[in-house]
């Protein structure tokens, strides 16, 4: 159970592959955010995916939730691990009738010193609930436990063939089929929220004209490359502005018209990605996606975006008035580390 946001998704994936490759079948996935469901439908070890709209709400106002609980009564008491900081999620497992003794909480595993995100899921997944350590299921327990566990490493996302097709489909109709790509992710929900793009809670923005520079330096630089700029619906607004600014041809505001599958596969196929920290990141590293990544407050020992395949990620940080602060990365930074990154070949 993990209720996060878009890179919170495909971080926790690495456990769902973990369990899956322990104990040999798929795993459920409980959920809430439209973006979850299109993420891991179909990946490895990924079985059925039960959505709530908000965890949150009071039950008895939730349909969302009363359908989880009559589906989780329904396939019967077994273990599960609970990966959500607060317990607002944990009440539907006992109204399911799952008890503490089936339940691996994150709470109770907290980081090590250190530890990235994913390497903690990846160790919860070597943790069993206590009731498959006594009684009956103790054989189903050592079983899982003798199996051969997977070595660490980070993320990992699968592109369906359908998934290619529709993105060849989308490309073909914008003269982007036979071009090499270049994605750049400039917004996140952060930005945008209320519109109020500099506000404290802000810090995953960066400034319209250091974004314009860079993409001027991208386009003199990759001069046979189309850039696309990604986002979701409320980013296009931003993208055109920051377009505008760089004044640059074969620039494409793709904000409102990548669906997550499609983003998916673009990021899959494209040569590079610059963004912020944010989910797109963590995607681009789990399809191997050469990048260069701004963080603001979130330490990147913890949240740096990592993939299985390696691909070289660039992480640049900065700080104001001695705070991480995203605003402290010059456009120089960001140049230098785009011209040091080893794309991919197309």
């Amino acid at each position: 159970m993990r209720c996060g946001a878009f890179g919170d998704m495909v971080l926790v994936n690495a456990l769902v592959r973990d369990l899956a490759d322990r104990f040999g079948s798929d795993v459920d996935v409980l959920t809430s955010g439209p973006w979850s469901e299109p993420l891991l439908s179909g990946q490895p070890g990924v079985g059925e995916i039960l959505t709530v709209r908000s965890r949150k709400t009071p039950y008895w106002l939730s349909v969302d939730q009363q359908r989880a609980v009559r589906r989780l009564r329904s396939r019967g008491v077994g273990p599960v691990w609970y990966c959500d900081g607060n317990d607002a999620a944990r009440r539907m497992l006992s109204r399911a009738g799952i008890t503490g003794n089936y339940i691996v909480d994150v709470k109770d595993h907290p980081l090590l010193p250190g530890e990235h995100a994913t390497l903690q899921w990846r160790r919860l997944a070597r943790i069993m609930p206590a009731a498959l350590e006594t009684g009956r299921e103790a054989a189903a327990a050592a079983a899982a436990a003798a199996a051969e566990f997977p070595a660490p490493g980070g993320c990992r996302l699968e592109v369906s063939d359908r998934q290619r097709g529709d993105l060849e489909r989308w490309l073909h109709q914008r003269g982007l089929s036979t071009v090499p790509l270049i994605a750049v992710q400039v917004g996140n929900k952060r930005t945008m929220r209320r519109g109020l793009r500099r506000l404290a809670v802000n810090n995953k923005y960066w400034p319209k004209d250091r974004w314009a520079a860079v993409l001027q330096h991208v386009r003199a630089r990759n001069s046979e490359h189309a850039i696309v700029l990604l986002g979701t619906g409320p980013e296009h607004g931003l993208n055109g502005e920051i377009a505008a600014l760089a004044g640059i041809d074969h620039l494409h505001n793709a904000a409102g018209a990548l669906p997550i599958p499609r983003l998916v596969a673009l990021l899959a196929r494209a040569q590079g990605l610059i963004t912020v920290d944010s989910g797109p990141a963590h995607a681009a590293a789990a399809v191997a996606c050469p990048q260069v990544v701004l963080f603001g407050k979130a330490p990147p020992s913890l949240y740096r975006p990592w993939g299985t395949d390696g691909a070289e990620v660039k992480v640049l940080t900065g700080r104001v008035g001695g705070e991480p602060s995203m605003l402290g990365i010059e456009t120089d930074e960001v140049v230098a580390a785009w011209d040091a990154l080893a794309l991919r070949s197309g």
